[in-house]
Formats: structure tokens, C-alpha cells, sequence
């Protein structure tokens, strides 16, 4: 990688999920003191920048992407002005600071709904969100047929009989992006942060912002591919095609993933350039084919987009590898370092997701995951190898806080203490994303597990299982098995060795089921995805390992990073 390319083509992100990571003030929530508190752990981990969830003022009906007001700091979490220092203190660690932003769609309690409920049909501060008269008898049925992400339908009646829309919860009213306001408020939201510090934003539901004019029934678009992969009909993907590659297509959808959106983010991309420092953009996207994600990272477009094709891949080293060609062709054609992530706040926790198979898009009908009996010593042994992998692969990565300490999914939390919105809007059918969410540890073997301070008031806002102090920071401290020595002794190379980063790769030969990738100058992973022992290719040293390498050979479900000669 070049010395001089921007910052964010070769970053490792780590994501903070703020009401989760630490705890500073003692209420059961983390603040932006805790994660001040927790800073020197950060740059010690060896990441490059810290992309924060929602951290704005809102009334959490889904845990902060209902903003009510997009400069203001909620008060669970601190204040501008905590804030502010934050970003200078993360800065003087080496850490950049990316905050998320929600332009899909505002809070019910945002002062221009409130504006367009007391306005009442026709009003103008209406034409801000979507508001239309129903259908059927007295307007008693949706305008269409269009479904929620979180279940249910789309729509909501108020008093004065009109509808509006919301693809997420009914407190979370979608924005009508072909209202100039709209445009204009959040250039100067995205202003507003930037004089403040901030590096860069995270998109949230970037696909979704543009909807189609006539809001035509999903009936007449079947088509694949929504913010979660809602609304698929019949699949973004077809039968294999002859020679068994997988073929998939894209058609019109009326509200995911819309030529207009573009647009946006042109404009986006300019008000990021008023500011010095290469300050960046990453889109939430979900897409049905990487060159429609591509799309989005074009020159003058958004700088980066999530990878979620490399999250949903099975444990298999054929789909690894054409996601992974698939990828750097489509992203690299328009000048873009591929981004790859493993776990998110949305998604079951790698760690267990390896361990009973693969995870595939979260939709209302077929589950927020996969089912069936977890084995948690393969789901480990998978996820330190899928570490491997992902932080050996061109381009940049996101950690999600947690899983660098080995974290599996909290799957038998109780059904009282659930507070994703898809708990109730599933009629509690699909337990939600709460799983992934429990509170970290960081020392001590009881609750809260050095979450919150001593002498707190409130415990943690979702409890921690009892055994949770096995993996709390404290414990995995300087044990040279721990997931966290892997993750520390994994990015500490990947900033040193000249080969990683941004830049290509090339394929090297290897047995069915195993994965070989060579990094000039001198390096090589290899990823044993077979149920046998592979030999090794020839290598200088061995760098780093997922596990035990014995007599040149590498066990099923490990990986290792070799030191190869470098070719002239």
C-alpha cells in the first residue's frame, strides 16, 4: 500500500455499540465516559478508527436509530461537549472517530414530525416525510402493500385518516427525500460533526433513502435484497448456472437500492471535501449483486460500503473464495478497496454462527438466524481462523467490540428482559438482535463484570451470563491462547508487514476445501476449511497461527499466516 493513500482504503474499524462497551457513569448504560475511559485498551488493540452506533438525542425505541435530534448528544450518553472531547482524545491515541448517521428516516419525536402531525392532511411540513390517504373503504387499508423490516406492515394511520411510512418501526417515520429541506438539513448535520472533529460517518440503510414515485406494490417488483434482505421474494439468486457459478440479477425495486441515491451521496461526498484529513464515508448497503454495492463507491461517490456477502458466506472454502474474487473485480473496476466484517450489532455473533453452520440474510420469514445446536468449540476454532482470513484480505475491516475476545451469542436471554423492536413487531416470533448486544466484559467473575464502575446504581440494561468473566479482557490478558492475543498479535502485523492492506492478491494451488492466498512482498495465509490436516506450502517462518501447526501441517478449521522468500 502506498504510503500516501488515504487512511481509510487499509483501516481496521472497530465498532462501539456505545450502550454496551463500558459503562462510565453507573446507570446500567455505556456513555461516551466509559468509552473515554476505554480508549488506551483501543489503541492498544491496534485498530485504526472507532465507528460509534447512534449516540444521538432520541427516545430509543430502537436503541438510538430514532434520532430526535441529530446535534444533540442523548443524555443517557453524555453531551456535546463530552463528545468533543472524545473525538480530541481518540485523536491523540492515533484513533479516528466515525459516528453513525440515520437519513432514512427521523424519530416520531423529531420536531418536523411533530411539525407534520399538527399540520394535518395537505399541510406542507408534511411533504417532509411520506404521507398518503389509504386505500379500500374510507381509506381503512395501506396505500400499499409494503411490509416493515421489523414485521408488520409499513404503514401507520394517524387520527385525521392519512397514512405514513416507516420501514422500520412505526416510531421511526421514513424522510421524503425529494423534498430540498431534507437535503439540506443534513448537509448541515454532516457539517455540524465535521467542524466538531469527526472523521467520517457510517451510513445507516443507505440503500433505502430513495423510494419510487408512485409507491407501487411490492407485488408488481418481486425483488430481491432490502436494508436486512427483506422483502425477498424469490431470491436475488437463481439455480447455478452451467458451469456452476452463481447468477444473480437486479431489478427496479420501488424503495431498496435506487439509481437516485446516488445522487445523495455525490453531494455527500463534496461536503466531505470542504474538510481537511480525507474524512470518509461507509454505507450500510444491501445489495443484491457486488457490482450494484460498487455502485455506491464510484470516484465521486461514498469512499467504502460493508461487505455483507463475506459475513453471510457458509464455512466453505469454494463460496469463500467467489465471494472474495467477486468482491475485489466489481470494487476494483471503480477504483474502491473492498471492506470485510464478520459480525455486526444486526447479525448472531460469528462465533457462534460458525459453529452450526451458515448465517444468511435476516428476514421477518425465515429468522434473525440459524438454528439448530451450537458447538462452541468448532464455532471458536472457526472464528480465530475467519480472523485470520479476513485481516489478510485486501482492502479494509471491521471488529465488532467483542469479538476479539472470543464472544459467543447470548441465545437464552429471557423473554422479559428482550427490547429489540423485532421481539414485538414479529409477535414474538424472531427473538431479535439482543443476542449480540449483552454488555462486555472486562474483569472480575460477577455481574457487571467490570461493565459499570463500582457502587453502581443499576445494573447492565441487558444482563451477562454468569460464566461471562471467562472472556473478559482481564482474563485473556497476556495469554498467548486467548482469542484477544490473536486479534492484538494479528493487527500489530498487519500495520508492520508491507504486503497487507490495500493492494491484490493472487491464488496459489491447494487441497479441495483450503484457501491460499499469497500478499507480495512475503506473505501467504492458508485456511484449512477441510475436515483433514493440509501440508503447508513452503514459507520462511511461521507468522502467526489460529492454532497449533505440527510437522508442516495445518489442522481443519485453522489458519496461519507464513514469511515466504520475496521474489525478485
Amino acid at each position: 500500500m502506498s504510503p500516501t493513500a488515504p487512511w481509510w482504503r487499509s483501516a481496521v474499524i472497530y465498532q462501539v455499540y456505545i450502550r454496551s462497551f463500558a459503562d462510565g457513569n453507573g446507570d446500567g448504560v455505556g456513555d461516551i465516559a466509559g468509552l473515554r475511559d476505554r480508549l488506551p485498551y483501543l489503541a492498544s488493540l491496534g485498530v485504526d478508527a472507532l465507528w460509534i452506533n447512534p449516540w444521538y438525542a432520541s427516545p430509543m425505541a430502537d436503541h438510538g436509530y430514532d434520532v430526535a435530534d441529530y446535534r444533540r448528544i442523548d443524555p443517557l450518553f453524555g453531551t456535546v461537549a463530552e463528545a468533543e472531547e472524545l473525538i480530541e482524545e481518540a485523536h491523540r491515541h492515533g484513533l479516528r472517530i466515525i459516528p453513525d448517521i440515520v437519513p432514512n428516516h427521523t424519530s416520531d419525536r423529531h420536531v418536523w414530525f411533530q411539525e407534520a402531525l399538527a399540520a394535518g392532511p395537505g399541510g406542507a411540513a408534511r411533504e417532509r416525510y411520506i404521507f398518503r390517504a389509504g386505500r379500500g373503504a374510507g381509506g381503512a387499508e395501506p396505500p400499499n402493500d409494503w411490509v416493515s423490516a421489523f414485521g408488520g406492515p409499513a404503514w401507520t394511520r394517524l387520527p385525521d385518516g392519512e397514512w405514513y411510512l416507516h420501514l422500520f418501526a412505526p416510531e421511526q417515520p421514513d424522510l421524503n427525500w425529494d423534498h430540498p429541506e431534507v437535503h439540506e438539513e443534513f448537509a448541515s448535520v454532516l457539517r455540524f460533526w465535521f467542524e466538531r472533529g469527526v472523521d467520517g460517518f457510517r451510513i445507516d440503510v443507505a440503500n433505502g433513502l430513495r423510494k419510487h414515485p408512485d409507491l407501487p406494490d411490492l407485488a408488481r417488483h418481486p425483488d430481491p435484497a432490502g436494508a436486512d434482505g427483506t422483502d425477498r421474494a424469490d431470491g436475488a439468486e437463481s439455480a447455478d448456472g452451467a458451469d456452476g457459478a452463481r447468477v444473480r440479477r437486479h431489478r427496479d425495486h420501488p424503495h431498496w437500492d435506487r439509481d437516485e441515491v446516488h445522487a445523495i451521496f455525490r453531494a455527500w461526498r463534496k461536503v466531505a471535501e470542504e474538510f481537511p484529513g480525507d474524512r470518509c464515508f461507509v454505507a450500510e448497503a444491501w445489495t443484491d449483486t457486488p457490482e450494484r454495492l460498487a455502485a455506491y463507491v464510484r470516484a465521486d461517490g461514498l469512499h467504502t460500503a460493508f461487505n455483507f456477502d463475506f459475513l453471510m458466506s457458509a464455512w466453505d472454502a469454494g463460496e469463500l473464495r467467489t465471494v472474495i474474487d467477486d468482491s475485489l473485480a466489481s470494487l476494483g473496476a471503480v477504483g474502491a478497496p473492498a471492506t470485510w466484517v464478520l459480525s455486526n450489532h444486526d447479525v448472531m455473533r460469528h462465533a457462534s454462527r460458525l459453529g452450526r453452520g451458515a448465517a444468511r440474510r435476516w428476514t421477518v420469514e425465515t429468522g434473525y438466524a440459524p438454528a439448530g445446536p451450537v458447538d462452541r468449540e468448532l464455532g471458536v476454532r472457526r472464528a480465530r481462523a475467519a480472523a485470520l482470513l479476513m485481516l489478510a484480505l485486501p482492502g479494509g475491516a471491521y471488529v465488532y467490540q467483542g469479538e476479539e475476545l472470543g464472544l459467543p451469542e447470548v441465545e437464552d436471554l429471557p423473554d422479559a428482559v428482550l427490547q429489540d423492536p423485532v421481539w414485538e413487531r414479529s409477535g414474538h416470533r424472531e427473538r431479535g438482535r439482543d443476542g449480540c448486544r449483552v454488555p462486555l466484559p472486562w474483569s472480575g467473575g460477577a455481574a457487571p463484570f467490570g461493565f459499570s464502575p463500582e457502587g453502581a446504581s443499576a445494573g447492565p440494561w441487558l444482563p451477562q451470563p454468569a460464566g461471562w468473566g471467562r472472556y473478559a479482557v482481564a482474563a485473556q490478558d497476556g495469554d498467548p491462547a486467548a482469542v484477544l492475543e490473536l486479534y492484538r498479535s494479528a493487527l500489530r502485523l498487519r500495520r508492520r508487514h508491507p504486503a497487507l492492506g490495500d493492494g491484490g492478491l493472487t491464488w496459489l494451488d491447494a487441497p479441495a476445501g483450503v484457501l491460499a492466498l499469497r500478499r507480495d512482498p512475503g506473505f501467504v495465509c492458508v485456511v484449512n476449511l477441510s475436515a483433514e490436516p493440509c501440508p503447508l506450502p513452503e514459507h520462511t517462518a511461521v507468522l502467526l497461527a489460529s492454532g497449533r501447526v505440527e510437522d508442516g501441517l495445518l489442522g481443519p478449521d485453522q489458519a496461519v499466516w507464513l514469511a515466504t522468500e520475496v521474489r525478485a
